[in-house]
């Protein structure tokens, strides 16, 4: 259809040919995400003329139909100047209903209520469009204190008490703001109300009863899953969460009595969701992945809540605690691990949450070391050869990625309580070296962290096996031929001077460094490690 047309219809105002004519282009660019450029210009005049429409007085299903056409048109970047004004965003706003408390579910059937929930719900979806592609929307949002009215809203509303679709969108738009800006997430982590908002959100979802003061009563078994609609909202109120609890370099992550006991509550409820099923196995998937990243934004103290629940039988000698969200963890990495593709995004954020439980609570590293790295029986494979979860992070610290291999060596290193010659005995000191230079100890040695006394114990083949292990490689290796049996002394001498003379052209080249440890264990040029061993030679030798 020709915007020309349109555009002359809405100059004279005459509301129902203004509605069919935009109906009719909704229904014709419903599924248009790209646009032709020619028309740029009509489409920037169209967006101006339906805010003056949505400005003054006009019927509700007129107004639907014209936020629809306005959602449409700010999939495209370049038209959004008109609708990134005060003017544009607060005529929006108001639309939504942003700050009032008609989010609230007036219970009533009739079709002018049905408008009037259509007309929010279009105003929310072209706010949330609006925001996401225009960086000036976005400081206007910021500037128009947008958020604070989104929380006033929901709390007006009774959390998730509000219909469907305006709190899905209202939580989306939040998620967007606070992702977008960080001086709304810093404004957020200072606003009382929007973590317990959040929290409430997630309660009423998930259907939570508590048992205790941090402690959720467990799903009833037969209870079906958590229907497709409540798991939308708790999404995206953990997505907004997730903003929340995030601490940036510039601000402060949220503190404080009150806070640590909302975060408390917010543990208590991720423990509750990953025990829990939706109507698909993805969808299950990706709502533990949620819980899991804004699980890592907790401070460490207060994952205590995952496993202070009454235990499990059998399970006396991790203290009584309860283990059975850290095994679904468990799952949920290998499950990953195996998927073997967006290791960067999928797997660090639960590698990072399970090495910074085991590092502060005893009981949690002591379980997750027995799953996944057992006392070590058969060492004549490769530590990275095999099919069991040891095998396949051995393999992940030498990945191309830095933070996963970081993040895979970190996790199995606090297993190890941060020992060097633990760590070298289950990985090898070649898969181990990356993160030994980053943490200053080539030369061996501990981390900073301090662990518990009590020791493992070897297994009694491992004891027969040690002797004959290769510490670089970590497996016992069938026995080679020397190369250099059938030498003269002649020939091995020539051929070291050729080995010689290659590294010094490399060297020379600078295509390589040649390098030595210190005694702190870090690495440095081969002449000053060189010259200081002299220097203790030297200083050691008594007259």
């Amino acid at each position: 259809m020709e915007l020309s047309i349109i555009l002359s219809q809405i100059e004279n105002e005459n509301e129902e040919e203004i509605e069919r004519l935009l109906h009719e282009y909704n229904t014709e660019n419903c599924r248009t995400f790209s646009f032709e450029q020619e028309e740029e210009e009509a489409r920037i005049r169209l967006c101006r003329a339906l805010l003056r429409v949505l400005g003054r007085v006009a019927q509700p299903r007129c107004q639907s139909t014209c936020l629809e056409t306005l959602r449409i048109l700010s999939r495209d970047k370049r038209v959004l100047g008109p609708v990134g004004t005060h003017e544009g965003m607060l005529t929006l706003a108001r639309l939504a209903r942003v700050g009032s408390d008609a989010l609230r579910g007036s219970g009533e059937d009739d079709e002018q209520a049905e408008e009037e929930e259509r007309v929010v719900v279009e105003a929310l979806k072209c706010l949330c469009n609006v925001v996401f592609n225009s960086t000036q929307a976005q400081q206007v949002g910021a500037d128009v204190q947008l958020a604070q009215g989104l929380c006033a809203s929901l709390h007006a509303a009774g959390a998730g008490a509000a219909p469907h679709e305006v709190g899905l969108f209202s939580l989306r738009l939040l998620f967007l703001l606070s992702a977008l800006r960080s001086d709304v997430r810093g404004m957020l982590r200072k606003e009382p109300r929007a973590l317990a908002l959040l929290t409430d959100v997630l309660e009423r979802a998930l259907d939570v009863h508590w048992a205790g003061p941090y402690e959720v009563a467990p799903p009833d078994p037969q209870a079906p899953p958590i229907p497709s609609q409540e798991n939308e909202r708790a999404m995206e109120a953990l997505k907004a969460l997730f903003n929340i609890t995030m601490s940036d370099s510039s601000d402060e992550s949220v503190t404080g009595q009150d806070a640590e006991h909302q975060l408390r509550l917010l543990v208590a409820i991720m423990r509750h969701l990953l025990l829990l099923s939706t109507n698909t196995e993805d969808k299950t998937e990706e709502a533990h992945s949620h819980a899991i990243n804004l699980l890592s934004n907790i401070s460490t103290p207060c994952l205590d809540v995952l496993i202070d629940v009454p235990g499990q039988p059998g399970q006396e000698e991790y203290g009584g605690k309860n283990m059975a969200v850290v095994q679904v963890l468990l799952d949920f990495m290998e499950k990953r691990v195996d998927r073997g593709s967006n290791y960067k995004e999928g797997l660090t954020p639960v590698l990072s949450l399970m090495a910074e439980g085991s590092r502060q609570h005893r009981e949690i590293r002591r379980y997750i070391k027995a799953k996944v790295l057992p006392p070590l029986k058969d060492v004549t494979n490769r530590p990275e050869v095999g099919t069991t979860i040891r095998n396949k992070l051995v393999r992940l610290m030498t990945h191309v990625d830095m933070g996963v291999k970081q993040s895979a060596a970190e996790f199995l290193f606090v297993l190890c309580k941060e020992s060097v010659d633990n760590l070298v005995k289950y990985t090898g000191y070649g898969s181990a070296a990356g993160l030994l230079l980053s943490r200053g100890l080539l030369a061996g040695g501990r981390g900073e962290t301090q662990y518990s006394e009590d020791e493992d114990s070897d297994t009694d083949e491992y004891k027969e096996a040690k002797p004959y292990i290769n510490p670089i490689t970590g497996h016992v290796e069938d026995p080679a031929t020397n190369p250099m049996e059938e030498m003269t002394e002649e020939q091995k001498e020539y051929e070291a001077q050729k080995l010689v003379n290659m590294i010094d052209q490399l060297s020379r080249q600078q295509l390589i460094k040649p390098m030595g440890v210190r005694k702190d264990g870090t690495l440095a040029p081969l002449e000053e490690t060189v010259r200081a061993c002299r220097d203790n030679s030297s200083d050691s030798d008594s007259d």
